[in-house]
Order: structure tokens, then C-alpha cells, then sequence
């Protein structure tokens, strides 16, 4: 039995090492072309590097568009998820802790509209931006954003907060604290790990996102990062070293991110799935 246990494991250790290796490799591949020059990658794209090239860093940063586009692309990260942070919670609150026939509504027509695709509604949604005065600037980005999130963000709240017990919150009432003071100093801290992992999941889907940066924002100014990186992809011929140096850029903060954030976002995930 044991022998067989071992075998299994190393079985499901290769199995997972050769994922790991797929999974890996266009990010390797990435950066290694990221020191390239652009005839260099054409000559032999999976060779490495023969010489550091930074002249397309060099060139994205002070001759383009780009460091625009940077503060864009964190911009709009960054106000979306502050906002995600300080209503989802609190929705996701009044739906678990009011269980009562119109929350019930709410949470399930929440729910419903994350079944529905983008291209569904993407005509009327720009419509609206129009009418709002949203179109055109990084407003309306921020405001589809946080709206598309709710859904998500309630699911998982709600089942994050089936774990914490109502007796502490009784308590702080009793002690007489009010309804946002009982969430904000006593249930929000608690909520730590779902936080983390709405932060990455979301965080990511806005800082990678192409569509609405692309049709949203007014032309002929700098977008974002992804989007500033798609104009050097030409019909004809592509900037690759340019390409190859852009995504390099935008994976960093990434990385960075996810690196601090990853044991809550796997303690989330987790107590999540299995509360819900």
C-alpha cells in the first residue's frame, strides 16, 4: 500500500510539474523576448538573449504614450477596487444578516446578472454612459467595474460571512455600538481574507482588461497599458520588442500584488468554498 501511495505521489508530482511548466513558459517566454531587439526576436524568437537590450524600455517610457497609460491603468484599478472594498462588503452584509424575501430578490437578481455576456448589453450600456456624461472619460470604466462586481463580490461575501458568529456583533450591540460600527471595527476586519481574494480576482480582470479601456475612452489619448501595448501589433509587421517590453511592465505590479496578498487570497478562496 505504501508503495503504491509513493508511486501515485510522484505520479501526480510529474503531472503537476508539466502543468507548471506549460503554465510558466509564455511568461518566460515573455521576458526572455523582453531584451531582445525586434530583429533579433524575428531571427529566433526562442533563443535567448545575447545582450541585455533595454532600448525598448527606454523607448516606452520616454518617447511614447506608456507612463500615461501607466497611471491610467492604476487609476482605474485602483479607485475601482477602493470603491468594490467600501460597498460590496456592506451589501453583502445586509443580504446575509436580513434574510428576508427582498433580499433574497435582490441577491438572486445580483446573481442573475452575471449570466448574462457582456456583448448582450454592451449598445445599451454605452448608450447610458452617453446619457450620464460617462463616455469619454475614466469615469465610466470605473462605474461598469464596480457595478459587474457586485454579483461576484455578494456571492462571495455572503458565504464568507456564514462563518462568523452573529453572537459577536450581539455583543458590540449590547455594548452599544451602532450598525456601522458593529461591520466596520468588528466584521470587516474579520472578512480579511474574502477582501484579499475580491482584490486579486477583480484587481486582475481590471488591470488586464482590453474592451472597455478600448471602446470607452476617448482616441487619440493615452488609454492603458494593454491597450497602448495592442497599437504596436500592425497588419503588415509588429513591433514584438516593443510588445514583449510592454507586458513585461504590466506584469510586475502583478506580481507584486499577488505576492503580498497570496495567503489571504488562498485562505479566502478556501473558507469561502467551503462555508458556502
Amino acid at each position: 500500500m505504501d508503495r503504491r501511495r509513493k508511486w501515485s505521489n510522484a505520479i501526480l508530482f510529474l503531472i503537476t510539474l508539466a502543468l507548471a511548466v506549460v503554465f510558466f513558459f509564455p511568461i518566460f517566454f515573455n521576458l526572455m523576448s523582453a531584451f531582445k531587439s525586434n530583429p533579433e526576436i524575428m531571427r529566433d524568437a526562442v533563443a535567448f538573449p545575447k545582450t541585455f537590450y533595454l532600448e525598448s524600455f527606454e523607448y516606452l517610457l520616454t518617447e511614447t504614450d506608456f507612463p500615461a497609460a501607466i497611471a491610467n491603468s492604476l487609476l482605474l484599478t485602483l479607485l475601482s477596487i477602493l470603491f468594490m472594498v467600501l460597498i460590496i462588503p456592506m451589501a453583502g452584509y445586509a443580504i446575509e444578516r436580513h434574510d428576508r424575501p427582498w433580499t433574497r430578490f435582490v441577491f438572486v437578481f445580483y446573481l442573475a446578472g452575471m449570466m448574462i455576456p457582456f456583448q448582450a448589453y454592451m449598445i445599451p450600456l454605452f448608450k447610458e454612459l452617453k446619457m450620464l456624461g460617462l463616455f469619454g472619460n475614466l469615469s465610466g470604466p470605473i462605474a461598469i467595474y464596480i457595478s459587474g462586481s457586485v454579483g461576484f463580490g455578494c456571492l462571495l461575501y455572503t458565504s464568507f460571512l456564514k462563518g462568523i458568529p452573529r453572537e459577536i456583533e450581539e455583543s458590540a450591540e449590547m455594548d452599544g455600538c451602532t450598525r456601522y460600527g458593529i461591520f466596520w471595527r468588528i466584521v470587516f476586519p474579520l472578512l480579511g481574507p474574502c477582501t484579499a481574494s475580491m482584490i486579486v480576482l477583480q484587481g486582475l480582470g481590471i488591470w488586464n482588461d482590453f474592451l472597455m479601456p478600448m471602446l470607452v475612452l476617448p482616441s487619440g489619448e493615452p488609454k492603458t497599458m494593454i491597450v497602448e501595448i495592442f497599437y504596436y501589433v500592425g497588419e503588415f509587421s509588429s513591433r514584438w520588442d516593443m510588445i514583449f517590453a510592454g507586458t513585461t511592465l504590466s506584469i510586475v505590479p502583478v506580481l507584486i500584488v499577488f505576492v503580498f496578498l497570496q495567503k489571504y487570497f488562498v485562505k479566502g478562496l478556501a473558507s469561502g468554498a467551503i462555508k458556502g
